[in-house]
């Protein structure tokens, strides 16, 4: 059956290239860094335009050493007890140019997010980071900033495979992870770790109750989602105040290695709908078979609906570590992945080259779109997150428990950028540029952009606000989008256009922090300029 199976995925894979020639499909690939010295399991982008990338520190020798002079000493360490290497990286955008980081506690499936003010927090890890916190304060490319472990505070509960997310207060909360069937915030609140007695519920001997999906709804209350249920959270009084119905097609979470996105929030913010898609059968990984299919269907939910329900449909491929990627314009690209087997060291077969956007607002059954194909597996320890020039950044993928390059599927030191149809030569000339925008944006507050576009502009140009999360095993922690009010824009002299925005109304519509604002003009967002978003 196994080997059936095999034989139908390389026929349907090369009747697709055959029937969806490459040049007949939307986007464009092109490689950044040929080779960043290490392979990214977690990546996020700040405020100054740089991207930081992280793997674990128990691989051994990466490809990219430290500054002479900086090596971290561990007698712990598996591998090397001096370890000279890089297993961090800070890269510039606009020169491609990578600076290694020193972090000195292993970062091994473990969470982060960013703060309201910019710094980026990570939490737990294997090893010696198993209750470890750590901040990254981003600066401009040519400064110094690097990793800073905090001594003064820990974990309560040791965290590996959790998920975060900021709340309106700007304090994030951390959820589950390995043996952690808990919650507990950053900054530490005084009872510390608070059972959660669902993550319990969906924990069985396969573990897909882990990297829950965690999404801040803008009725401030929490939708987590683990295995194959979701709860409303109210995190104030640690309460679940709403069970879902459980979505069919098997288990989501790791291991099971499904993603999950909350789609735009818009018009008066009250309703939020939840998108599921992928993950592999049930028992994959406990049979640590590599040949079977990956689940292919989506699950999209009202989570503030008073009845809610899943509405089905399915993806062009079965799908397994895929990463959601909300983009500017309020669809979703699904990228990376395979088309078989599970999540963890060597478990996936038949990568999934072909990208798909998902277009929310098209009726049931004509929302996905294929697109045009890559050439390099992303699969086990690979991550996705959208540029503020609108491109999406592929890094990572490692299926092996350390680095090794020769094998079918070698370990990844390529960085690779997708563009997405809206970045085409052809519409250049609709495509804004922000001439202005507030550098700081208090919530509620009316304020105006000023943009410039080649051609007249014809109906509504959109201004969102998006987020920069933490992307991390098939999940972006902390995504979001936000379509704020806007006015028809206004011309306002030269080629300009004035649009009036009203700011996100509070925190659980968009929890205070550093947004990517893009004006999009008949699909086409601009280069985004980068807000701080306040009380």
């Amino acid at each position: 059956m196994a080997s059936l199976f095999s034989f139908q995925c390389l026929v349907f894979s090369f009747l697709s290239l055959v029937l969806l020639a490459p040049a007949q499909l939307p986007g464009t690939w092109e490689v950044l860094v040929a080779d960043a010295g290490i392979a990214s399991m977690h990546t996020a982008v700040t405020r100054f335009n740089t991207v930081v990338l992280l793997d674990r520190t128990n691989i051994g020798p990466t490809r990219k050493l430290l500054p002479k002079g900086h090596c971290r000493t561990d007698p712990n360490d598996p591998v090397l007890k001096r370890d000279c290497y890089a297993h961090s990286l800070l890269l510039d955008l606009r020169t491609n140019q990578i600076r290694p980081l020193m972090i000195l506690t292993d970062t091994w499936c473990s969470s982060g997010q960013f703060l309201s003010d910019g710094s980026l927090l990570q939490t737990g890890g294997g090893i010696d980071g198993f209750k470890k916190i750590r901040k990254f304060e981003p600066c401009e490319p040519n400064g110094s900033c690097n990793w800073v472990e905090l001594d003064d505070v820990v974990l309560s509960d040791g965290r590996w495979y959790a998920s975060n997310q900021i709340l309106p207060d700007g304090s994030v909360i951390i959820v589950g992870g390995k043996g952690a069937n808990t919650v507990e915030y950053y900054p530490p609140r005084r009872n510390g770790a608070v059972p959660f007695p669902f993550l319990a519920l969906m924990e069985d001997k396969q573990m897909d109750n882990l990297y829950p999906y965690v999404h801040l709804l803008p009725n401030g209350h929490l939708f987590i989602f683990a295995n194959n249920k979701a709860v409303m959270y109210d995190h104030q009084t640690n309460k679940v105040i709403r069970e879902y119905p459980p979505l069919d097609g098997g288990p989501r979470n790791y291991p099971s290695a499904g993603s999950s996105v909350m789609l735009a929030l818009q018009g008066d913010y009250s309703t939020a709908t939840i998108v599921v898609c992928g993950g592999a059968q049930f028992g994959a990984y406990i049979q640590r078979n590599t040949d079977t299919p990956a689940n292919g269907s989506c699950g999209r939910l009202v989570a503030t609906s008073p009845d809610p329900i899943w509405e089905m449909e399915d993806m062009a491929f079965g799908r397994i570590m895929g990463d959601m990627v909300m983009l500017p314009t309020g669809d979703v690209l699904i990228i990376n992945g395979a088309q078989a087997g599970t999540q963890g060291f060597e478990l996936a077969s038949n990568p999934c080259l072909f990208p798909l956007l998902y277009r929310p607002d098209q009726p049931l059954g004509l929302r996905f779109m294929t697109l045009n194909p890559g050439t390099v597996p992303r699969l086990y320890h690979s991550t996705a997150n959208l540029l503020p020039d609108g491109r999406i950044l592929l890094a990572g993928s490692n299926p092996h428990y350390f680095y090794k390059f020769n094998a079918p599927y070698p370990t990844e030191l390529r960085i690779e950028a997708f563009s997405p149809e809206y970045l085409s030569p052809d519409r250049s000339n609709i495509r804004p540029l922000i001439e202005a925008v507030p550098q700081i944006v208090r919530y509620g507050q009316s304020f105006d952009v000023i943009i410039s576009v080649p051609l007249p502009v014809v109906g509504i140009v959109e201004v969102n606000l998006g987020s920069a999360p933490f992307a991390t095993h098939s999940f972006s922690q902390g995504q979001r989008l936000v379509k704020l009010t806007v006015t028809p824009s206004l011309p306002n002299g030269e080629g300009r256009y004035k649009i009036g925005c009203t700011a996100p109304p509070n925190g659980a519509v968009a929890p205070p922090g550093y947004y990517m604002v893009f004006a999009v003009n008949q699909g086409v967002p601009s280069v985004a300029r980068w807000v701080h978003l306040v009380s």
